[in-house]
């Protein structure tokens, strides 16, 4: 069984004149990434393969993260930003065979649309409060079976939203 971290970037700034690609994390952003940041490495201490879209807050939200973990490869994809995240299938399809637990840092609505797309059974609760908001800094997490471009059912084993 392999697991699929999806979260969603933290809080943005909204500075004016700045591209929607280079906003900033916002000061409540930066410590939500802390805490989601403290959530992961408790539970994934090592992760195999990590994408990240490459808008400046999602960065910045892996930035954290990364402090706190061990990723064996990161790489940036820009599929995660294009369209809001419409080519996560493809994303999540292209993780190595050998990778067993894998993050996907990105945006909304794609990451919440995937999420729910992909997740056919699991955690009851957890897909009540994923369907009322998947907000910033929120995490979901996935158990697939087989391959990563071949997944049969998809389970959904948690959501979580650390707060900081």
């Amino acid at each position: 069984m392999r697991t699929l971290l999806l979260m969603r970037h933290a809080k943005s700034d909204y500075p004016a004149g700045v591209p929607d690609r280079d906003r900033p994390l916002a000061p409540r952003g930066e410590r939500d990434a802390d805490a989601a940041a403290a959530w992961i490495a408790a539970a994934y201490p090592r992760l195999d393969e990590v994408a990240v879209s490459p808008a400046r807050r999602a960065q910045q939200t892996w930035a954290r993260v990364a402090a706190r973990v061990d990723a064996r490869t990161v790489r940036e994809d820009p599929r995660i930003y294009e369209d809001w995240g419409s080519g996560l299938r493809d994303v999540m399809a292209a993780f190595s065979p050998d990778a067993s637990i894998t993050l996907v840092v990105g945006h909304n609505p794609g990451i919440e649309e995937f999420a729910l797309s992909v997740a056919q059974g699991g955690d009851a609760s957890a897909r009540a409060r994923l369907m009322t908001k998947y907000p910033t800094s929120g995490i979901t997490v996935l158990l697939v079976p087989g391959a990563w471009d071949r997944p049969g059912a998809v389970e959904l084993a948690a959501f979580a939203v650390p707060r900081g």
